[in-house]
């Protein structure tokens, strides 16, 4: 029997192997029902397109050489038409050329003076000629400069003229008779819708005397080309000057512009003039079309008469479609039972699969939430690991700077020591409360140019000789407000891992640009950022490896040379301070990662530190009086040691209610210091919020390691020290609000 082996991943790697560890993989053996559904498979389909391809070769060869015929004859039967509507345009044009050559006679070489002394004639003449043709609208003769002589619609004539027209600008041909055929317009005098054919007149010497203009009505072309469609709706027959312009169309454009001179149309024309056969996308009516054109006669005009193709192709698909059903008919019956039995093995196999996957997904969650678990669990584990490690430190610290104020009483080298290695420990706890997302920040608006600059001896410091540092920054770059202390650990960490990579040397560089996120993208909200790239030269990373870059204690280096927190320390800072972190890599060309901050408006707020002032001297006499509420009694003891060496009187409480209960008795006190996590009913922040409504002018400071609490503290108004805190800065407190310096 098939047995289907499922593996279980490891939650949460130290390192990156290429398998995971025995100890750390449990596989289950799950029993698979034996079914080839391959083969079976298979042997349908090939039934099935057997019962396929047949008919289908026989439709398909069948459809294509109808659909050349009917091509052929929807071509030849435009071609006809075409031919029909060119004889009657000539027509037309013909007897307009007559006309005009008659009228030419008539006016002689008259000037104009001469001409509006024969107006009255020359209207009559005019007048009886225009009425006996049906296609002319109205007959004008213009002077030499455009000035209205005469007209067939008008007698006496206005002062019109049309010497702006560039019909006047005729220069002598060959052919004296050549006319010029304008745009469609509209005219007033009789009403309608025309285009003008202009003819010019010719004196001995070949001078131009002025124009003849004739109106040729669209309607009477219009009319025409209705008859021709009468049987056929979707023909289109046309009339067209030879630039493209429309001057009539049945029916009429979708959209009434000139075609451009790229049109197909125009360049068929310019490669034979008389006339062809074409298939054209119409920039008229915005469909494609077959199309026949012939020139009118020697006239600058076309004649076009066409046929949407996809007229053509859905009568042929009407037609051949009846072919078709009536012969898929006999078929449908082995398509049903074929279809109907892979069907039937398709819902077999969908089913055996769905058991497979839903079982493999349940696996999967069941490893996914344990490696949550197992994240978060670390993460509260780090958390309170490095607060307590805090606590050890602020006893360390606080007895350290007691033997510096006593002058080391010549133990100075062992305490210096000690400082020493408690300053190291502060990096370290910092460094895991930074990965748990719960390091208090020390924000400012910083100058990410300047600030950069000045940092980049540190950074050099932390590339190897064979690594060179590149900054590139803009002058206009933006602002932004972080925790300088935290960008400082994460450029330095991604220092560090580009000196690994990069073995032999190479380049390591930094980036600055201003960049605005429109919409959200992933974690990034939208806004403006500063994005400081830091990319290397180095191995790169491969995809698997990439996408898990970010995670706590994720590492593919020697268990003695990483910890796994470099990477997760830049996500946590760029997440704290309102942005992200993002990597791109790829085997043998490089890292770079891109920090997004937000950019900072405004001036950096100064109520989260209190910044160091001048260290008053320590006196003797008793300066003022604190409330220190501390549950780690070795806190509290150092603590209270500081403050008195300060001159100061301390009451310890170890709890937040005790504290509330002391100061219900009526006890004042100059300051009260409190850490924000203890036991009992109300914490710090509780007690800070509580002696502001009940005694707003008590002074009161809070302590703390965790940077959720440091920033709802900051929210309750008031100062702030963040463990381990450096004893100046405990001192400047108290002399801000001793009674003296009041």
């Amino acid at each position: 029997m098939n047995r289907l082996r499922i593996r279980e991943s490891p939650s949460s790697p130290m390192n990156i192997n290429t398998e995971p560890p025995a100890a750390e993989s449990s596989a289950l053996d799950i029993p698979v029902p034996p079914r080839d559904f391959g083969s079976t498979r298979r042997t349908l389909i090939a039934a099935f397109v057997a019962s396929i391809v047949t008919p289908l070769l026989f439709l398909v060869a069948y459809g294509y050489l109808d659909y050349q015929t009917r091509v052929a004859d929807s071509s030849e039967g435009i071609g006809r038409l075409t031919r029909v509507a060119e004889e009657q345009a000539v027509k037309v044009m013909d007897v307009t050329k007559e006309m005009s050559l008659r009228i030419l006679a008539f006016l002689g070489e008259d000037d104009d003076a001469q001409l509006r002394a024969r107006q009255l004639s020359i209207h009559n003449f005019l007048a009886g000629t225009a009425r006996h043709l049906p296609p002319v609208a109205s007959i004008a003769i213009f002077g030499r400069k455009g000035n209205l002589l005469a007209s067939s619609s008008a007698f006496p004539v206005g002062l019109q003229s049309i010497g702006d027209r560039p019909v006047l600008s005729f220069a002598r041909h060959d052919d004296e008779t050549a006319a010029n055929i304008s745009r469609s317009e509209q005219i007033s005098d009789p009403a309608a819708d025309v285009f003008n054919v202009t003819l010019p007149r010719y004196d001995a010497r070949g001078r131009v005397l002025g124009v003849l203009v004739v109106s040729l009505r669209r309607d009477y072309f219009d009319s025409f080309y209705r008859s021709l469609t009468t049987h056929d709706g979707a023909l289109t027959v046309g009339l067209f000057r030879s630039d493209g312009t429309t001057l009539v169309r049945t029916p009429a454009p979708r959209a009434r512009r000139a075609p451009g001179s790229s049109q197909p149309l125009l360049e068929a024309v310019r490669i034979n003039r008389e006339g062809g056969r074409l298939k054209v996308f119409s920039a008229l009516d915005g469909v494609e079309k077959l199309l026949v054109y012939r020139q009118v006669g020697s006239y600058p005009l076309y004649v076009t008469v066409g046929i949407p193709v996809s007229t053509v192709t859905y009568r042929w698909l009407r037609h051949d479609g009846f072919i078709a059903i009536a012969t898929l008919v006999p078929c449908v019956g082995i398509w049903v039972l074929v279809l109907f039995s892979l069907n039937r093995l398709k819902r077999e196999r969908t089913a055996w699969e769905r058991w497979k996957a839903e079982f493999g997904m349940r696996v999967s969650a069941e490893t996914t939430s344990r490696q949550m678990r197992r994240m978060g669990a670390l993460g509260n584990l780090v958390a309170n690991v490095a607060h307590d490690f805090n606590n050890l430190l602020m006893v360390v610290k606080a007895n350290m700077e007691l033997a510096r104020r006593k002058n080391f009483n010549d133990l100075e080298k062992e305490v210096v020591a000690v400082e020493r290695a408690s300053a190291t420990a502060e990096v370290l706890a910092r460094r895991l409360l930074s990965v748990a997302r719960k390091q208090p920040l020390r924000q400012e608006l910083i100058d990410v140019r300047d600030w950069i600059e000045q940092e980049a001896s540190l950074i050099r410091t932390s590339l190897s000789d064979r690594v060179r540092l590149r900054i590139t920054s803009p002058a206009e770059i933006w602002s932004i407000y972080v925790d300088p202390t935290e960008l400082q650990s994460a450029l330095i960490n991604l220092a560090v891992n580009a000196k690994d990579a990069m073995p032999n040397g190479g380049d390591f560089t930094i980036r600055c640009e201003n960049v605005t996120v429109d919409g959200a993208r992933q974690s990034l909200k939208p806004g403006e950022y500063v994005v400081i790239a830091c990319s290397d030269s180095g191995v790169g990373m491969p995809s698997a490896v990439a996408q898990r870059a970010f995670e706590p204690l994720f590492t593919t280096k020697a268990a003695s040379a990483g910890t796994g927190l470099g990477l997760a320390q830049v996500m946590a800072m760029c997440e704290q301070a309102g942005g992200t972190a993002r990597i791109v890599s790829a085997e043998g060309e490089g890292t770079t990662v891109s920090l997004f901050l937000p950019r900072g408006l405004g001036e950096a707020d100064t109520k989260a530190t209190v910044a160091p002032a001048h260290t008053p001297a320590i006196t003797e006499s008793i300066q003022g009086s604190v409330l220190l509420v501390e549950d780690n009694e070795e806190v509290a003891a150092g603590l209270s040691a500081v403050l008195e060496v300060f001159g100061w009187k301390s009451r310890h409480e170890l709890t937040g209610d005790a504290a509330l209960g002391v100061l219900d008795d009526g006890e004042t006190f100059d300051l009260i210091l409190s850490d924000i996590q203890m036991p009992g009913i109300n914490n710090g922040i509780d007690v800070a919020e509580k002696v502001r409504r009940r005694w707003p002018t008590q002074a009161i400071a809070l302590m703390t390691g965790y940077a959720d609490e440091f920033e709802r503290a900051k929210n309750a108004g008031v100062t702030i020290l963040s463990k381990p805190f450096n004893i100046d800065d405990l001192q400047a407190l108290l002399h801000s609000v001793s009674p003296a310096t009041k």
